[in-house]
């Protein structure tokens, strides 16, 4: 066998040993989480913790609650970010610089301290739109703003958005069409990589939630936590799968978009 072939024979098992370390370093707890949610718990005789998640409504509602929040707080972040980035880059450019510095601000800032300079706000939020646990799409947004600013600046600095723009306008196109026909089908990843980071954020998120007052998931599942650990660590292990779910669903989105594109 040449140099060249032991050494990509090499690279090849180095990719499948690091693999499958990562691998076993994420698995082992999730297969740790699925033994203890199978104990017996106050609740019921083995695994019935599992039948509390369909049976317990504040449970029940804060599943619904938090998949909500997530498209919700998906679609508003796109509809806001990806024309708001577009308009600046062709035609004040020389603003990039501040709407990236405004976007990243959140990350520097702790989140109990987002919250509290956030609370006058909710509060016209749920007096004007609505004083449900929905109202956290609004400080979500804030939220996912400079991870989803990022992932969609990669993805609109790999084409030309002037020339794109330029040649649709020339051609009589709207500023919406050139948005929703040009530029948008030549960011899909990007679109799709913020939207995941959105999703996962949200699932995840429980300072905002706890601070404000409302229940979503995490909310629950920490307050189960303090009479059922049982039930809690079965929501928990739930709350993962779903989200991985829905991760996967937009991922095949995504790839059968792709797979049209190639073959048309």
């Amino acid at each position: 066998m040449s140099t060249a072939g032991r050494r990509r024979r090499s690279q090849a098992v180095t990719r499948w040993v690091v693999l499958l370390v990562v691998g076993f370093f994420f698995v082992l707890p999730l297969y740790s989480m699925l033994l203890y949610s199978g104990r017996e718990n106050p609740a019921g005789g083995s695994w019935s913790a599992w039948g509390v998640l369909t049976e317990d409504p504040t449970l029940t509602d804060a599943i619904k609650t938090s998949l909500e929040l997530a498209v919700l707080t998906a679609v508003g972040m796109l509809l806001l970010l990806l024309p708001t980035m577009v308009w600046v880059r062709l035609k004040v450019p020389k603003a990039r610089k501040a709407m990236e510095f405004i976007c990243l601000l959140p990350l520097t800032i702790p989140a109990i301290v987002v919250v509290v300079g956030f609370q006058n706000v909710q509060l016209w939020v749920e007096y004007l739109v609505t004083d449900t646990a929905l109202s956290l799409t609004f400080p979500y947004i804030v939220l996912v703003l400079p991870y989803c600013y990022r992932a969609l600046d990669s993805g609109l600095s790999s084409i030309d958005v002037g020339t794109l723009s330029e040649a649709a306008r020339s051609l009589g196109a709207g500023w919406g069409t050139v948005i929703a026909r040009i530029i948008v089908p030549n960011v899909t990843s990007a679109i799709l990589s913020a939207a995941f980071l959105a999703v996962a954020l949200v699932f995840g998120e429980f300072t905002f939630a706890s601070l404000l007052l409302f229940d979503n998931l995490q909310v629950v599942i920490a307050e189960f936590s303090l009479r059922n650990s049982v039930v809690s660590v079965a929501a928990s292990l739930a709350s993962l799968g779903l989200a991985f779910i829905l991760l996967f669903a937009l991922s095949f989105v995504g790839t059968r978009r792709k797979g049209r594109e190639a073959t048309s």
